[in-house]
């Protein structure tokens, strides 16, 4: 079906899980055949501190490394008992967390199995609702408390800037409550989520957003663990797929790392506001805290601290709401470029999530090494072999506990930084990037971000 979120503005960059599955083939189940009547199944990643989970049907794989927020497509599974479990992605292999969960499947009826709650309290909500063919025009919606620290909270389907004091809430309900469907004309709508019996206290507010006919949705409330005041955003799920609906005043974050190493301390300009610079004065390997920016485009300059007539770089940055970014002033003054990253920050219970960046201009190709403390290289195939200026690692799950970081020029096994031993824990974000000694070449070493202490 048309995905009925498409026009929302700032959805545009959200990107629709059309099916959840790797390779996005689809999963039939072994026990269910062309003939046999079928009833649609949808899973969503609702925990959220949980690791990306792999979910196993009756016979095959469901779906492999769904990620927070994220729902499979409605899937076809044979009437009668229906088998499934969750499988945490955690480092050493994939736990079973939940289930087997043992589902009797009847007929007329869509289920939707949810993982909610904290790692810690990690349990399978399984909701219903009749299969039932929509009326002409008609958008039908049903919706889930899935946010475990949200308290309860009234829910407004309105149209835009209706008073809430002069409506009435579809539904009240707490954590691991549903409300039953409701059926709606197609058109704009703005979904209110307030205190409970107080319509004053607006916790989420999406907006405008367009309802398209024939919109069969399950709307999820969930933990809102980006930037943002809002506690909660919106996972709506369809037949396809899913996306979020973020808070409508929900910003972006960006912060700066100055990585030139032969860059004197800068100035960093937003949009042409040279009297007002946004940071002063930042100095080689110095970071900024995390800036809150309303979504779209931004020019970004950067200056030489003494010499602000110099623009030592000029670049344009599309800026998404709900996202938060780093932004590396990186390679030589003489040709300054932006290296921009995503950021993921969310906690993952199980796991500490690490990323390093290779932004020392000087190194050249380089293997990087994660070991045991102590451990000796020399017999070991990198980590990460033959990574290039401006290469990185993504997030890497380690279980918490102490490391040692070697890199090497490619091939090699002779450290240029390191041995450095890190100490990293379950839930915490890591950061590390490479860097030239101030001026450029050896010695190189790193800068320490996100849950790092320098």
């Amino acid at each position: 079906m048309k995905n009925p979120f498409a026009s929302v503005p700032g959805l545009a960059a959200v990107a629709l899980l059309t099916a959840g599955c790797e390779g996005d083939d689809a999963f039939t189940p072994a026990a269910a055949s062309a003939s046999e009547p079928t009833v649609g199944v949808r899973f969503l990643h609702a925990s959220p501190d949980a690791p990306s989970v792999d979910v196993v049907g009756p016979g095959a794989t469901f779906a492999e490394d769904l990620d927070y927020k994220e729902a499979t497509a409605l899937t076809p599974f044979a009437l009668g008992a229906a088998s499934v479990s969750v499988d945490a992605n955690v480092p050493g292999g994939p736990l079973t967390v939940i289930g087997p969960a043992e589902l009797e499947l009847i007929d007329d009826t869509v289920y939707s199995v949810l993982a909610v709650g904290p790692v810690a309290a990690l349990d399978a909500l399984i909701v219903t609702a009749p299969e039932a063919d929509l009326a002409a025009g008609s958008v039908r919606a049903q919706v889930v408390h899935a946010a475990p620290q949200a308290p309860a909270v009234d829910v407004y389907v309105t149209e835009p800037d209706a008073v809430l004091e002069q409506q009435n809430p579809i539904g009240s309900f707490a954590f691991g409550e549903v409300l039953d469907p409701v059926e709606v004309p197609a058109g704009d709508y703005q979904i209110r989520v307030t205190a409970s019996g107080d319509p004053a206290a607006v916790v989420f507010d999406s907006g405008p957003v367009p309802l398209a006919a024939g919109a069969d949705l399950l709307l999820v409330a969930v933990e809102n663990t980006g930037p943002g005041d809002a506690p909660i955003s919106l996972v709506a799920a369809d037949a396809e797929g899913s996306v979020e609906i973020l808070d409508v005043s929900t910003p972006a974050e960006v912060r700066a790392i100055h990585a030139s190493p032969d860059a004197p301390a800068v100035d960093v300009i937003v949009n042409e506001d040279f009297e007002n610079p946004v940071l002063t004065d930042v100095p080689y390997a110095g970071v900024s805290d995390y800036l809150a920016v309303a979504p779209g485009t931004y020019n970004i300059k950067v200056t030489p601290a003494d010499n602000p007539g110099v623009i030592a770089l000029d670049a344009d940055l599309e800026l998404t709401a709900g996202a938060r970014y780093s932004v590396y002033a990186s390679g030589p003054l003489a040709a300054l470029e932006p290296y921009v990253l995503v950021d993921d920050d969310r906690p993952v219970a199980t796991q500490a999530k690490v990323r390093l960046v290779h932004l020392a201009p000087g190194a050249g190709l380089v293997d990087i090494y994660v070991t045991a403390p102590g451990e000796d290289i020399s017999g070991l195939e990198p980590a990460f072999p033959d990574v290039d200026f401006g290469d990185e690692t993504g997030y890497v799950p380690l279980a918490g506990g102490e490391y040692e970081v070697t890199v090497t020029a490619a091939g090699t096994t002779a450290p240029a930084i390191g041995p450095l031993t890190i100490q990293v824990s379950d839930g915490g974000v890591y950061t590390a990037a490479a860097r030239d000694a101030e001026g450029g070449g050896a010695p190189f070493d790193l800068i320490l971000l996100d849950d790092f202490t320098p």
